[in-house]
């Protein structure tokens, strides 16, 4: 079964460049890993302090593999300061997809 990971986070307005250098470099490391099948934030239309994020994972072992990465350790790391609240994230259990 795949995994997605969806949400949201609000960010810090006056840090926003540097929030978006993060999650870029966040990014970038995170897709390389074995497992990860898609992984991206983007910006909210209407409110570009607000951060979405989108994950697909082949398993749970990818996803906890990602968890104790090394690049997953400096982001949490660089989020203090960058974050204005509370993430809302959840996690989804796939069974099957297909094109819509």
């Amino acid at each position: 079964m795949k995994l997605v990971i969806a949400g949201k986070v609000r960010v810090n307005p006056a840090r926003r460049d540097e929030a978006v250098e993060v999650a870029l470099r966040m990014a970038r490391a995170t897709r390389s890993e074995p497992g990860c099948i898609q992984y991206g934030f983007s910006a909210d239309l209407e409110d570009p302090s607000v951060f979405c994020i989108f994950e697909e994972w082949q398993d749970e072992e990818a996803l906890s593999r990602h968890f104790a990465s090394a690049h997953m350790k400096e982001f949490q790391q660089a989020l203090p300061g960058l974050v204005g609240g509370a993430p809302e994230i959840k996690r989804y259990t796939v069974a099957s997809d297909a094109p819509l």
